[in-house]
């Protein structure tokens, strides 16, 4: 890329590290400027290396480094580590040298290294979930629990007091100068803060959705579990929500009562029906204005497809962004020749697979990515 652009690229990964918690400040960027012109920029090793050395302060720092490397640099998906288990990440030099016969490390709570085997982690991410046997369904739930922790952001209205503010905190400011005689010693600064945006969930729990019902609504389980603002609710020929229901810690409670709470599980399909519902009863309670809505289902309408369009146009005039996750859209010889889904996809911001891990994690990282309104 050209000089300019290489720079303004530098200084913006500056700033993520920043707001990652690195002590990266003007002089670090400048420093890693200047390594970087006495390296080859087509080396990945050489790139990675220099901006470590000069960015990098910190042996507890290394971690958030690789991750912030791997999201910017090569454009991988950002995954929450997992609650409880301390994974080593690899470091993203080692990726061209992975392959068939890498083996996935971790360490233990005393700090030993294990080896899990030959790429596992990889083959699971990539299987299929109507295609997982029953224990590697059970090894992939905490996977899917750490998946769902992403979150789509935004800023919010209040200001915080925050020393890399923008603005004056007038009123902490005059009562601060009372201790040194009314000059203004000490300049207290506010900011707003990045929080959490409403996210609501739509499953599809008809029959044409059997094989991945159960996995998809592990995800819902483990988002409504990421903390306020998430609303989750399953459909087949009516609406139904699952947010109390799916509120319980252990997830196999939370699954059985979602199941008796939709008494159309493994039934016909009426999502245009269940959209209008949503916007006539949550819509107007103002549970869509502004979310990020996702809508995951195969797009089989039973009836007729005038209303599905109909209602995701009022779906999209209300939301922040609507995402469409298919789990048939992994096949490759997919194409949306369903009456639901071609009614459905104009008003559809981004239009994913959701047929195993690696789909997942890219829905998280498009949940956590989404920075303006219509921009999934």
């Amino acid at each position: 890329m050209p000089g300019d652009a290489l720079v303004r690229h530098v200084v913006t990964f500056g700033r993520v590290l920043h707001e990652a918690g690195l002590e990266v400040g003007p002089g670090r960027v400048q420093d890693a400027l200047c390594g970087l012109d006495a390296v080859e920029l087509t080396s990945q090793d050489d790139v990675y290396w220099t901006l470590r050395q000069t960015l990098v302060s910190r042996h507890d720092e290394l971690d958030l480094f690789d991750r912030a490397f791997r999201a910017w640099f090569l454009r991988s998906p950002v995954v929450p580590p997992l609650r409880g288990v301390p994974v080593r990440q690899a470091r993203p030099e080692s990726l061209e040298r992975s392959g068939p016969g890498a083996d996935d490390r971790s360490e233990s709570a005393d700090g030993r290294s294990i080896v899990l085997g030959a790429s596992t982690r990889e083959i699971l991410r990539e299987k299929d979930f109507a295609e997982m046997t029953p224990d590697e369904f059970q090894r992939a739930k905490q996977l899917v629990a750490a998946i769902a922790q992403a979150r789509p952001r935004r800023t919010s209205r209040r200001r915080y007091p925050d020393p890399r503010g923008e603005v004056l905190d007038i009123r902490r400011l005059v009562r601060r100068s009372l201790r040194t005689g009314g000059d203004p010693v000490d300049r207290p600064f506010r900011a707003r803060k990045s929080v959490p945006r409403k996210l609501v969930l739509l499953c599809d729990v008809s029959g044409s959705m059997a094989l991945y019902t159960r996995a998809l609504l592990l995800f819902l389980h483990a988002a409504v579990g990421s903390g306020r603002g998430v609303e989750a609710f399953a459909f087949g020929t009516r609406l139904s929500r699952l947010t109390p229901d799916l509120s319980r810690r252990d997830p196999e409670a939370g699954l059985d009562r979602a199941t008796a709470a939709a008494v159309d599980w493994g039934s016909g399909t009426r999502i245009g029906a269940s959209v209008k519902e949503l916007n006539d009863v949550y819509g107007r309670r103002a549970l869509t204005r502004g979310a990020v809505v996702v809508v995951l289902s195969d797009g089989w309408e039973r009836e007729d497809c005038v209303l599905l369009g109909r209602e995701m146009a009022r779906l999209q005039r209300a939301a922040y962004a609507v995402i469409w996750v298919n789990p048939i859209k992994g096949s490759p010889d997919y194409q949306p020749l369903a009456g639901g889904m071609q009614a459905a996809l104009p008003f559809v911001d981004r239009f994913l697979p959701g047929h195993n891990l690696r789909s997942l994690e890219e829905l998280a990282a498009v949940l956590a990515g989404i920075e303006r309104r219509r921009a999934a």
